[in-house]
């Protein structure tokens, strides 16, 4: 087990849904903004199938105000929503395209994204949008550096952005970690922020349920000298 690169500046966070980074990379996160490294969110949809109950009418402006709140507590001020469906999303062209256009706005030379596999582990299947998102952002990084697959974005003004250096995805199989020591407390107050969210998942105390999925990703990992940790595999471009 590595540790994760720190020769970088700006990073982009790209997931489907808020709360997605919440659940398994805010500690990282923190820990980034707490070097003066430039960190931004950016999320496919807002949410707003997310909440049983609560039709997406309502439920999409609370769930992007709980993210935004959620992301201020890490050092995230910058966070965009793409207004993609709900538990819609596709692995196509028009998601790549639209992903790589967020990288050409943003040219970072990090690009964070969540577990893509078909599952979290035996038995329990991943979500179709997280699978579409994901390995959509592994190929729009490579699209938002080729002048040639999506011209119409250069006509926009977005020129070709090469400078991305590696996709992490923060998976159970991780190459390389973060020491998130000083930082849990603060992964776990961002999960809280999505408070009504988690209030129709579970009866269980909002910030226990926030306090357990943080302890789950952020334990000590194999091969790795840290009492806390967060990890990612690391893919080259």
């Amino acid at each position: 087990m590595e540790n994760f690169p720190e020769d970088w500046q700006r990073a982009i966070v790209i997931v489907a849904h808020p709360d997605d980074i919440e659940y398994g990379a805010a500690a990282a996160v923190a820990q980034w903004t707490d070097r003066g490294k430039d960190v931004r969110y950016v999320l496919a949809t807002r949410g707003e199938a997310g909440i049983a109950g609560l039709s997406p009418e309502e439920s999409g402006p609370v769930r992007e105000e709980e993210e935004r709140r959620s992301a201020a507590i890490v050092g995230v001020s910058e966070v965009e929503f793409l207004g993609l469906p709900d538990g819609r999303l596709v692995e196509g062209l028009e998601l790549r395209s639209t992903l790589a256009a967020a990288i050409r706005r943003h040219r970072p030379e990090l690009v964070v994204t969540m577990n893509f596999s078909h599952t979290w582990g035996p038995g329990y299947l991943n979500s179709a949008d997280h699978r579409a998102l994901g390995i959509s952002v592994l190929d729009a990084t490579a699209d938002a550096a080729n002048e040639w697959i999506f011209p119409s974005l250069t006509a926009q003004g977005l020129a070709p952005w090469s400078g991305v250096r590696w996709v992490a995805v923060n998976t159970m199989t991780p190459t390389h970690c973060v020491d998130v020591t000083s930082t849990v407390d603060r992964a776990v107050d961002s999960l809280a922020e999505h408070a009504r969210y988690l209030a129709a998942l579970s009866s269980t105390p909002i910030r226990e349920q926030a306090r357990a999925q943080i302890d789950m990703v952020s334990g000590p990992k194999p091969g790795f000298d840290a009492e806390r940790a967060v990890g990612f595999e690391l893919y080259y471009f």
